[in-house]
């Protein structure tokens, strides 16, 4: 399979007394989000896509919510091993689609700075991050905040592999070179154009 895809979804409860962690920032608000590490509803629905499109498990399977360990861990330590699960598997992230949902605080203003952080701790570009912020209107969740990602990976090819399919297609025009050549020549079919000139450039003045 050269591509392959992930779904991740995760929802944390808004809680008094914590820091507000979503996307690998720390955003200014009256309320965290409870969990057992920092509670970070955005890394943690991108980890699980990731490790879900290489078939790694889910991040409860590396990462148990009853171990001390992660006890108020940064996120960004999932993300990182999912990173290198999805690398070890011999895929590389193409992109990431995101949509948070929650009543505050407005994603929007900050959205650009946490496709950047995210983009930063996953080693891919900003235009490979999309962040998408949507309020749970008539779903009596205001004290809830929810992410839905989708990852999508593609096989890494190794250079021995690059080559074997440099050889095929070369092998494949010179194919189609011998059968122009035979209707050419047997059935008075004109060649393609190769798009060299039709005259002699060394004679221009």
């Amino acid at each position: 399979m050269d591509t392959r895809i992930g779904f991740g979804y995760d929802s944390h409860v808004f809680k008094p007394g914590v820091p507000l962690r979503i996307g690998g920032l720390t955003l200014p608000n009256h309320e965290g989000l409870a969990g057992h590490s920092d509670g970070d509803v955005l890394l943690h629905a991108i980890t699980d896509a990731m490790l879900g499109a290489v078939a790694a498990g889910d991040i409860g399977s590396f990462f148990p919510p009853g171990d001390p360990r992660w006890k108020d861990a940064d996120s960004a330590i999932f993300l990182s091993l999912a990173l290198e699960e999805v690398t070890n598997a011999g895929y590389q992230i193409v992109n990431i689609d995101t949509t948070l949902v929650l009543a505050a605080p407005k994603i929007g203003p900050i959205a650009g700075e946490m496709r950047a952080r995210v983009a930063d701790l996953l080693s891919i570009d900003i235009d490979q991050v999309s962040i998408k912020a949507k309020t749970p209107e008539g779903l009596n969740l205001d004290h809830v905040a929810q992410c839905h990602a989708i990852v999508l990976v593609e096989r890494v090819r190794e250079a021995d592999e690059l080559a074997s399919m440099s050889a095929v297609i070369e092998t494949q025009r010179q194919l189609e070179d011998v059968v122009e050549d035979l209707l050419s020549s047997v059935h008075g079919v004109p060649k393609k154009r190769t798009g060299n000139p039709v005259y002699d450039t060394e004679d221009i003045t």
